[in-house]
């Protein structure tokens, strides 16, 4: 494929990064004037829903067969673990800690899903083989990058800007100086979870798609789903009515942009992208994702920028790049024809990986 092939697609990818750094943005400003997690991750997933439902149904609605119970019980327990417990948790997370940090912990993922699946037998680990030992120094490198984005904040390489203060409400959080060690390790917890529940997701992901091989529609009724969690939930926890109603104009542009863009079109385009140029070329853009998180983190959030933060989040991409060049290199090993078909699919399990 020419140049012109590469071009779109990586406008495209660099357009996807561009869009979830400004999420992240949308969701500290909103959280911080007010907006409660667990009120935002339902009228996201239910904008989510809304926005890809009719996209499943005109692309797949004709091929896909009737849902039958065991499906369904797959996607709920799917709609549970990778999209209302986890989209919460990140939402924690990023109101305790700071944008860089949930971005570049968020990719120790994979690796806790190779660690998974290692324990389950269900993928196969030879040390003697040079893509072995690959996969098992990718994965202990990345934990160790993890152990230090959790122990090791280390000096504040910028210094935060003072007028983001003007943002909170006094409902919102207490300032990073009061008790904020207690509040880091609260984040820390709640992104360790998210991405726990996301391992979790894509084993059981992996079984859903050799039962039920249709993308957009797991991904609607994975939404839908969650929606309907979360807003029981919801409205058990919070009984206040007004705790729902949102007027704010940025939080409501927050809920739209989180759902509509950052969710539902995300997933469309990134689709497009593994479909076009497979998913090695979308792996590729895990540092370009987390540089410009940094940036939005530092510019528009005016958050202090931790050496920790940065240290653990290249030892994190390193690690996981070997770990994904080892599963590359052994996929190709092993099914030379179908390698390909199969990182594709991981792939598309993996979309929602990233905040």
């Amino acid at each position: 494929m020419g140049s012109g092939g590469l071009l779109l697609p990586t406008v495209v990818m660099l357009a996807l990064n561009v869009m979830s750094a400004v999420m992240v943005a949308l969701v500290k400003v909103a959280m911080a004037g007010g907006l409660d997690p667990l009120v935002l991750v339902t009228l996201q997933q239910l904008a989510a829903a809304i926005f890809l439902c009719p996209i499943a149904h005109f692309i797949e609605g004709k091929s896909r067969p009737k849902m039958t119970l065991q499906i369904f019980a797959y996607l709920f327990v799917s709609a549970a673990l990778g999209a209302a417990m986890r989209q919460y948790m990140v939402f924690v997370g990023l109101r305790y800690t700071t944008a860089t940090f949930v971005s570049a912990f968020s990719n120790i993922a994979p690796v806790l899903t190779f660690v998974l699946a290692v324990a389950t037998r269900s993928e196969s680990l030879h040390l003697r083989a040079a893509t072995g030992a690959a996969k098992l120094a990718g994965t202990l490198v990345s934990l160790a990058g993890a152990m230090l984005l959790t122990f090791y904040r280390g000096v504040a390489l910028t210094h935060p800007n003072s007028a983001h203060q003007l943002h909170r409400s006094p409902s919102s959080p207490p300032s990073p100086g009061a008790d904020s060690g207690r509040r880091w390790t609260l984040g820390t917890v709640a992104i360790l979870g998210n991405c726990v529940c996301l391992a979790c997701w894509y084993l059981l992901q992996g079984r859903i798609t050799r039962k039920y091989p249709y993308v957009y529609s797991c991904n609607a009724f994975l939404s839908t789903f969650s929606f309907l969690q979360v807003v029981v939930v919801g409205l058990c926890v919070k009984h206040n009515l007004a705790s729902w109603i949102i007027t704010n104009k940025l939080q409501i542009l927050t809920i739209l942009y989180s759902g509509v863009v950052a969710t539902g079109m995300s997933f469309v385009l990134l689709t497009w992208c593994i479909q076009k140029r497979g998913a090695v070329f979308v792996a590729a853009f895990v540092p370009v994702s987390q540089v410009i998180v940094c940036i939005m983190d530092f510019t528009v959030l005016h958050e202090p920028l931790y050496l920790g933060s940065v240290v653990g989040s290249v030892i994190v991409i390193c690690g996981l790049y070997l770990l994904l060049w080892g599963k590359r290199q052994e996929a190709l090993q092993q099914h030379p024809e179908g390698a390909k078909d199969d990182q594709e699919q991981q792939q598309q399990q993996q979309v929602q990986s990233q905040p």
